[in-house]
């Protein structure tokens, strides 16, 4: 059998244990859009933020936010795989390291898009406003650049090795979103800082049809900042989750 119909089986097979788990989802899923209605449903609508309102620029964090979220902790559960023996098994067929990580990125966007889905809905329903074009923009977006989170998901996983990663990632992700300008919109020194943070890259991308890189207190950031910031933490990310699962299964 060949790599690549070993990576999609492992794939289709990977997707629906995920699927399974109710929980997981329920919490994915409704946190974001839980989280949009109380900081952004409740936004005077006709407050404009670039070609939208307030509204739909919250939206889009949170569906940032949302999708990283799925992302990052479906990926973390190599940990649980760890413990179970699983990798194990994988090192007894000719799926490589690349080819594992890059199926755990295939699951993590499709789960990724679930709670993007659910707040385009509830969205919709609530008074955020933009163009067509810009929701499909900013959605499609940020869909594609939780991807990176995929990676870091993966990495902690493989480096904890226990339940607790699962835990540890929903602190550290609600940390990065505030430090990178996804929750609250920051100015001046702390701006300045959340540049330098993994989520600043993703959220400014997919915020950028909206507001053009323009904050709402009128601070214009280049769109090669954003660029840089995603490119510099997937590479980061990617060769990290790389190599702890690689130093995980050499352990096993």
């Amino acid at each position: 059998m060949s790599t690549t119909v070993l990576a999609t089986t492992h794939l289709r097979l990977d997707l629906t244990r995920v699927l399974r788990n109710r929980r997981a989802l329920v919490f994915t899923v409704a946190m974001p859009a839980l989280l949009y209605l109380v900081f952004g449903a409740t936004q005077d609508g006709t407050e404009r933020v670039g070609s939208g309102n307030v509204a739909f620029y919250v939206l889009v964090g949170m569906a940032v936010y949302g999708a990283i979220l799925a992302a990052s902790t479906n990926a973390a559960s190599v940990a649980i795989e760890q413990q179970a023996g699983w990798t194990r098994t994988l090192m007894m067929i000719p799926l490589r390291p690349v080819g594992y990580v890059t199926t755990k990125v295939g699951v993590a966007l499709a789960m990724g898009a679930m709670p993007m889905a659910v707040l385009a809905v509830v969205g919709a329903l609530t008074g955020a406003d933009a163009p067509i074009g810009v929701w499909i923009a900013c959605l499609g977006l940020g869909w594609l650049g939780s991807s990176v989170f995929a990676a870091f998901g993966l990495a902690v996983g493989s480096l904890l090795r226990s339940d607790g990663a699962m835990q540890v990632m929903g602190g550290v992700l609600a940390l990065l979103a505030f430090a990178g300008n996804v929750f609250v919109p920051l100015k001046g020194a702390l701006l300045t800082v959340s540049q330098f943070t993994p989520m600043f890259g993703v959220v400014t991308l997919a915020r950028y049809p909206l507001d053009h890189g323009v904050t709402i207190y009128g601070t214009a950031i280049p769109l090669w900042v954003a660029i840089a910031n995603l490119v510099v933490w997937a590479a980061v990310f990617t060769g990290g989750a790389a190599y702890f699962y690689s130093r995980g299964t050499d352990r096993q």
